[in-house]
């Protein structure tokens, strides 16, 4: 049961369904029965909630905006565009419910995202690395990039 934006009556019908682009979602348009105005819904999959293990060992529930945030500091001033970066988060949300764990560690997220940018930017891949994976010195951050440059 849907209420009206205009006048709150609790009935309406549907005139028309089509998915999003995405098909994650799927927009209806509906017509109240009682004022005949006409309000747009979306419908989609209710995800089953998942907790983000820290590696202080404390708990969070996943947020995919942090994960759209670290992908924008590392994408700064790098010609990605923002729609292949929600992709990734897509992509990366996705594998995580379809694991169907209700627990996964920030570790295994960053790894997700490691993997996603490496094929977007490798530049970007790198910046995000650094501050992932906390490298002490110039020495550790070179052994990244002779890695990053033998998989080619």
């Amino acid at each position: 049961m849907m209420k009206c934006p205009f006048c709150g009556y609790t009935e309406s019908r549907v005139i028309d369904s089509r998915p999003t682009d995405e098909y994650t979602n799927i927009r209806r348009r509906r017509e109240c029965l009682s004022c005949q105005k006409r309000f747009t819904t979306y419908e989609s999959v209710e995800m089953l909630p998942i907790v983000v293990i820290k590696k202080d060992g404390s708990r969070q529930m996943f947020d995919r905006s942090k994960i759209m945030n670290g992908l924008m500091r590392s994408c700064e001033k790098r010609p990605v565009p923002v729609a292949k970066l929600e992709a990734l988060v897509d992509d990366i949300e996705q594998r995580l419910s379809n694991a169907l764990v209700k627990e996964v560690s920030s570790t295994q997220i960053g790894e997700y995202v490691m993997e996603g940018l490496k094929e977007l930017d490798e530049v970007a891949y790198v910046r995000f690395a650094s501050v992932y994976r906390q490298f002490k010195d110039v020495n550790s951050f070179m052994a990244e990039l002779q890695r990053l440059i033998q998989e080619k």
